[in-house]
């Protein structure tokens, strides 16, 4: 998308628009507090999240053209932003096996599979909540002069701590966020970033976390 374009798209938004997309992902955070850390309803919060986001963008797209891929939903720069997080990617999953066999957490099971085909839905819609709306919003409105270290830095911590009481998650969250932080600012596209976002995630748990999210989010539905 053309420089030109994305000023356009920019214009449109005013920056109460933006407040209010910036808190309503906060609440958004927040509600995994309440729905899943304390009533444990993992897939119930991440099915209406969604789907209520997913709704939104089409929302806006009908209102703002060009806001899909202004916010990053785009696939003409998918090559150069999969350059820079491939590498990082393999990098990653070859510390997590090594993590998980040092602790002794590798969780080998087929439920990986159905999650890793599940989960990068769901890390796509986080990074644009996060990366998009957040670091995105910060980045174009009129917050002040926040410098990209500034915006990066930010919304790491703000990621790190929606992962608590984990400190596992909750460092490699961080870690993850800053990398993914830099890469939007420069190249704009939530598809590579969710994408990876859930693959590296779902890795994540059955390694170094030894958990399965599988177990926590499908299993407790037929039981």
């Amino acid at each position: 998308m053309k420089t030109d374009s994305l000023d356009r798209v920019k214009g449109q938004i005013s920056n109460e628009r933006r407040k209010w997309e910036v808190l309503a992902v906060v609440g958004t955070a927040l509600g995994k507090f309440v729905f899943m850390d304390f009533l444990n309803w993992r897939f119930p919060y991440v099915a209406v999240a969604v789907v209520g986001w997913v709704v939104y963008i089409l929302y806006r797209k009908q209102k703002v053209d060009g806001v899909a891929k202004y916010w990053g939903f785009r696939v003409d720069n998918f090559k150069k932003a999969l350059q820079w997080v491939l590498p990082f990617g393999i990098f990653s999953v070859i510390v997590f096996v090594a993590i998980g066999v040092w602790q002794g957490s590798l969780n080998p099971t087929w439920h990986i599979f159905p999650i890793l085909v599940t989960y990068p839905i769901w890390g796509t819609i986080q990074q644009f909540l996060l990366i998009a709306l957040v670091a995105g919003n910060l980045k174009d409105g009129g917050f002040g002069k926040l410098t990209n270290p500034q915006i990066i830095f930010g919304t790491a911590v703000v990621f790190s701590l929606v992962h608590y009481p984990s400190y596992w998650l909750m460092g490699g969250t961080f870690l993850l966020a800053l990398f993914y932080g830099f890469v939007y600012l420069k190249e704009r596209n939530v598809y590579v970033l969710g994408l990876f976002h859930g693959w590296l995630g779902a890795i994540f748990y059955y390694t170094v976390v030894g958990t399965d999210p599988f177990e926590d989010a499908f299993m407790s539905l037929l039981s």
